[in-house]
């Protein structure tokens, strides 16, 4: 379990917890370990090694060897990436030219002529059914033999790993840092806190668990343990029964509920009589998930159990047998009797609810005097919202500035999206600035008051997570909607997948946009070379793992957006795959070296989703010669089976132009309330570590920093979320 929970905090903190054990030289280990880091792009810390460098080899050589598979595995470097091409990018053959290839080598085959011969003479070719094609030519120790080792830049990337401190210390940390976050976490996330709420029950607890969803896991281990169980709504119990029913928390995918045992039956009961209880209005959640909470009955028995009568009432109502009158319902009934303020009204013992409705309460004002009323309720429950839906509110009426030819994108909380023309009638300009303003007052007064807040420049525009769901785990991965630099010569995409039971084919592709986000042409197993670009061939069977890769010379391209794509075309989708991912390498025009370098990799995500079309990102012209990356993490529901990027041009250049087109809040706008604040917010110079116990905001954490140092990376930048 040690080396799980170690290999936990590096990849979530790029912190080695401080190894312990006898004295000794390990220089020489270290040494190595360094060096073989170095390959792959991470590199020690001068603290870390000189730590390390203490220990007896015998302790130090199992630690390097967990560590250099970790990050091995964060930079998708534990697989072996060949190529169909062997000399990709060079010798990549014209398209028609290779088909003809491929049928020439066909009729040439004893075996292979008489199914060829059969499909000419019927007068159609599946040409993914040619002998040769699909399936790789050579090994990977002949790909690799046939490139020169990789030439070193001075911009490869270099991912520093810091020494942390014991390996309680560090669990600790990172458990309160995941319970207590503001915004909800994806499914690594919440598997990560499942086991850390098991090894830190008894330790410090957070002092507030704002996410229902993280509450949910941690109730899971209180019950387990027969403590009381933190509850408010009869939903956290349904979400209590998933948990120790080994299903997801998140309510979105179905589950089969396990026969529990008595006692957290038990407590299960007791928990949904108290609640109901306490506020028997909240009867009307079950009405959301009834055909769960039916399931859900026939595990616990609550007609077994007098002593708890308004647990009772639950299943009452979700069987039909007791009515119970939905929140939303008697708000969608005054709105229809056209009394925005009575809405409003009743909205404000919901304050979450009542600003997630502003728009359309304000839209349904019947005039001035219902506008305020709006506004006033707004005000008043203001420090009763939590920031998280603070912060959306207000990027969303960043976006409601009724812009001509507007776009709206629609994400359900699964990342699968849509666009469509934005047709909402315009927001009173002087009532969207009322509202603004009113929301950046709040988060203000949340926010601290004094101290010195250093940040790197290039960290300012990267998205503030409003949901970790929004975001896969991986390497250098950033919040939809984030923008960070592209500053290499050549960009180079790739995907793998490993399929599990059947044959599957992952197709790579790109689609290149012009500035009205109309295609210009595509790099895909249809088109193998466009001008700057060349695709390294398909694979269509990845039984022991299949790489696809997409190289294209930023200079040499007219197009203004780059968009890549990796598309289901048969067998197993994202989720069911054993392996699948993403990323992306930047490399100077001179640089050699095989199609997969460890060190030129920039990001890399896993393929997670239930659409069968991924859209991880979009690269743009800056318009000054420059190139930047704009984070999507959408999944287009595509079809069934012979998924094209010619068949997704058009739905995914919407998708782009809504997703450019939105105006995100970013670190920079949270910074500028923290200066209005009379915070000292600084720029940091790239270089220097900053004296004093400061707080760092930046893509890493530099060397040197002062030990009490608050340090805020990718990695934890939920933590500038207020609560």
């Amino acid at each position: 379990m040690r080396p799980l929970l170690e290999q936990m905090v590096l990849r979530r903190a790029f912190r080695l917890p401080a190894p312990v054990g006898r004295p000794g030289d390990g220089a020489a280990v270290v040494r190595q370990l360094d060096s073989a880091l170095l390959s792959v792009g991470f590199t020690l810390s001068g603290e870390l090694r000189r730590h390390l460098a203490a220990l007896d080899p015998g302790v130090l050589e199992p630690v390097a060897g967990r560590t250099l598979a970790t990050v091995r595995e964060l930079v998708g470097d534990h697989v072996r990436h060949n190529v169909y091409f062997k000399d990709f990018p060079a010798g990549v053959p014209d398209t028609v030219e290779f088909w003809h290839r491929c049928l020439t080598e066909a009729l040439a085959g004893d075996r292979s002529r008489p199914g060829v011969l059969a499909q000419l003479r019927d007068g159609v070719l599946n040409l993914l059914s040619l002998p040769s094609y699909g399936t790789y030519r050579h090994t990977y120790e002949e790909m690799a033999a046939a490139h020169d080792e990789l030439i070193a830049a001075a911009g490869d990337r270099i991912t520093v790993i810091h020494l942390g401190g014991r390996l309680e210390e560090e669990l600790s940390a990172l458990y309160l840092s995941l319970a207590a976050s503001p915004v909800p976490l994806g499914e690594d996330g919440l598997e990560d806190l499942r086991l850390l709420a098991g090894r830190c029950s008894r330790g410090p607890q957070p002092e507030a668990i704002p996410v229902r969803e993280n509450r949910a896991v941690i109730n899971a281990v209180r019950a387990a343990a027969g403590e009381e169980l933190l509850l408010d709504t009869v939903t956290d119990v349904l979400r209590v029964a998933c948990a120790l029913s080994g299903a997801s928390v998140t309510l979105q995918e179905p589950v089969r509920f396990r026969s529990l045992r008595r006692p957290l039956r038990r407590a299960l009961l007791a928990g949904l009589d108290r609640v109901v209880a306490d506020s028997p209005a909240k009867l009307a959640d079950v009405h959301r998930h009834r055909e769960r909470w039916k399931r859900l009955g026939e595990r616990l028995h609550p007609h077994e159990h007098p002593r708890w009568p308004h647990a009772a009432e639950v299943f009452a109502v979700a069987r039909g047998e007791r009515k119970a009158p939905t929140f939303e319902s008697r708000v969608e009934r005054l709105l229809a009797d056209g009394d925005a303020t009575g809405a409003a009204g009743l909205l404000a013992s919901a304050p979450g609810r009542l600003y997630r409705a502003l728009d359309r309460l304000v839209l349904a004002a019947g005039g001035e005097a219902e506008r305020e009323a709006v506004l006033d309720a707004a005000v008043r429950v203001a420090p009763e919202v939590s920031g998280r839906v603070l912060l959306s509110v207000r990027e969303h009426l960043e976006n409601r500035t009724g812009r001509p030819g507007g776009r709206r994108v629609f994400l359900n909380r699964s990342g699968r999206a849509w666009a469509t023309a934005d047709t909402r009638p315009a927001m009173p300009r002087e009532t969207r600035e009322r509202l603004a303003a009113l929301a950046d007052a709040e988060l203000r007064r949340r926010l601290p008051q004094t101290g010195t807040v250093v940040v790197d420049p290039a960290v300012l525009d990267v998205a503030l997570p409003l949901s970790g769901k929004d975001v896969s785990p991986g390497l250098g991965v950033l919040p939809r909607g984030s923008t960070s630099a592209v500053d290499g010569e050549l960009l180079r995409f790739f995907t793998y997948w490993r399929q599990t039971e059947r044959r599957t084919d992952h197709d790579l592709a790109a689609l290149l946009l012009d500035e009205d986000y109309r295609t210009l042409t595509w790099l895909d197993w249809t088109a193998l070379t466009a001008v700057g670009g060349a695709h390294s061939g398909d694979v269509t069977d990845a039984p022991e793992g299949a790489s696809e890769f997409i190289d294209l010379r930023l200079a040499s391209l007219e197009a203004k957006f780059v968009v890549p794509m990796v598309h289901v075309y048969s067998g197993e989708d994202f989720g069911q795959v054993a392996e699948s991912f993403f990323g992306f390498m930047l490399r100077d025009a001179a640089q050699a070296g095989a199609p997969f370098e460890p060190r030129t990799v920039r990001m890399k995500s896993e393929l997670r989703g239930p659409g069968r079309v991924a859209l991880p990102l979009v690269f743009a012209h800056d318009g000054h010669g420059g190139w930047y990356a704009r984070w999507m993490h959408v999944h287009l529901k595509g079809h069934p089976e012979a998924n094209q990027a010619a068949g997704h041009r058009v739905s995914a250049g919407m998708l782009v132009r809504g997703v450019i087109e939105r105006r995100s809040l970013t670190v920079r706008h949270l910074t500028g309330l923290l200066a209005d604040n009379g915070v000292t917010v600084v720029p940091w110079d790239g270089g220097t570590a900053p004296d004093g116990p400061v707080t760092f905001v930046g893509l890493a954490r530099p060397e040197g920093l002062h030990p009490e140092a608050r340090v805020i990376t990718p990695e934890n930048l939920r933590d500038l979320v207020p609560a």
